[in-house]
């Protein structure tokens, strides 16, 4: 695929990268020379410095030939004329990332539209969205929903009391032969392995299964994970995923957020209800304290610094908070900060490459997930009449080896994928591909 990407971000850089090493065809329009020089050392693409709202600009990457333009500025405004004018001039899809989700109305959406603008995405609400997921799911370290709730992808870090510990997965299987979920791969010492039979499971191993909804319970018991209510929410940053959080778990929860500026926090104050706002720095210990840090059964640190919202979780786990969640932009942070103790990371980058991947594929997918810490998506598609995913049983497809069939969701219903289920057309299928995969299970699954 054709793809043009415009932008000053390391979003930009990023999914420039990304797309890259898929071997899609990418073109980078960037008006910062020097970003253009990092990415020019470790991608193989097309590269133009420059504004993206310059016709003069725009028409010198030959947009008519085009089938993706993806505008992921820092400035919204600026991607949305970027998108507008792209399409205009012949690119066949535009995809705009805003800030300003308070404007992603179906009525706004549907203005842009109207202008060229095929989709839009919003970085912080995907985020927010996340984290509001994850205080519903407490024992989870990671988890995404597939169509109507019928399948899950759960991240789970195995404790040493987790009964699957040191066993295979054929044991697992022979012990237990009606399991409602299937390990789709394990994390291990920075390095991701897709399990086969033979695999044993280790202490502190990060495993991604898929589940049915009755099969949660079971699962993670089986991975020593308790679930535990949640009542106080500690949220340390004011800014847009902060804002959104707080006003998606107010009505639920009791939510104390820390802002550090003034005239935010009096923005924040007449835009949440039932939310404490405080003007403060969560980095002061004694501060913490005096808000009763210890009383809170989960801790969220969103601010704009990785390192604050790092520091800030590892005190919240000093205090007894149960579950810590932190907003790490950086990505050579993510790894230590799981190891170092902080339950889940979330990743704005990771997060707007898991909605755009999708629109990279040829055959049809429904939802796409980029996992964090890990170089690996789930993908949830959709099979087509005479694909070849349709001709054989599972255990016979010859599927590509760096990737594996999690489940299937077929009238309404989840499955869990087993060597004899035969995928019919219709069917939603539920893969976690390692990135060489990806344009091999994209071919299983077009007619």
């Amino acid at each position: 695929m054709n793809i043009l990407i415009a932008g000053d971000s390391e979003v930009a850089l990023h999914l420039a990268s990304l797309l890259a090493n898929e071997n899609h065809n990418v073109s980078l329009i960037c008006p910062n020379k020097e970003l253009l020089k990092v990415i020019e050392t470790h991608s193989d693409l097309m590269t133009y410095v420059g504004d993206s709202t310059s016709l003069k600009v725009l028409e010198e990457v030959n947009p008519k030939r085009k089938d993706l333009l993806l505008s992921v500025h820092l400035d919204g405004r600026i991607n949305l004329l970027t998108a507008i004018l792209a399409k205009k001039l012949g690119v066949k899809k535009c995809i705009a990332k805003l800030h300003d989700v308070e404007s992603l109305t179906p009525e706004y959406k549907e203005f842009c539209q109207s202008l060229g603008i095929d989709f839009l995405v919003s970085p912080e609400k995907i985020a927010s969205k996340e984290i509001v997921n994850l205080l519903n799911n407490t024992a989870a370290t990671e988890i995404f929903d597939f169509t109507d709730n019928q399948l899950s992808m759960m991240l789970v870090k195995l404790e040493a009391n987790a009964p699957v510990v040191g066993k295979s997965l054929n044991e697992i299987a022979h012990l237990h032969q009606h399991l409602d979920f299937r390990a789709v791969a394990i994390h291990r010492r920075s390095k991701t392995i897709i399990p086969r039979g033979e695999d044993v499971f280790q202490e502190g191993d990060m495993a991604y299964v898929v589940t049915k909804p009755h099969g949660i319970g079971q699962l993670l018991e089986m991975g020593g994970k308790k679930r535990f209510e949640i009542n106080n929410v500690m949220i340390v940053g004011g800014g847009t995923v902060g804002k959104m959080t707080a006003a998606a778990l107010e009505k639920k929860f009791k939510v104390t957020l820390f802002e550090l500026n003034y005239d935010r926090c009096q923005e924040l104050n007449d835009y949440l209800s039932d939310t404490l706002v405080i003007n403060g720095d969560a980095r002061n210990i004694t501060l913490l304290e005096d808000e009763n840090i210890s009383r809170m059964d989960a801790f969220v640190a969103v601010t704009n610094n990785s390192e604050t919202n790092i520091l800030t979780c590892l005190l919240a786990r000093k205090f007894g908070v149960k579950k810590t969640i932190a907003l790490v932009e950086n990505l050579d942070f993510i790894d230590i900060s799981q190891n170092i103790g902080i339950d889940t990371i979330i990743n704005k980058k990771l997060a707007t490459a898991s909605y755009i991947i999708r629109f990279t594929m040829s055959a049809e997918v429904v939802s796409t997930k980029c996992l964090t810490g890990i170089d690996a998506e789930v993908f949830e598609f959709v099979a087509k009449p005479d694909s070849p995913v349709t001709k054989k049983i599972i255990r016979k497809l010859k599927f590509p080896e760096k990737a594996i069939i999690g489940g299937i969701i077929r009238e309404g219903q989840g499955f869990i994928a087993v060597g004899d289920f035969q995928i019919r057309a219709g069917d939603r299928v539920v893969v976690f591909a390692l990135p060489q995969a990806f344009h091999m299970v994209d071919k299983m699954f077009r007619n």
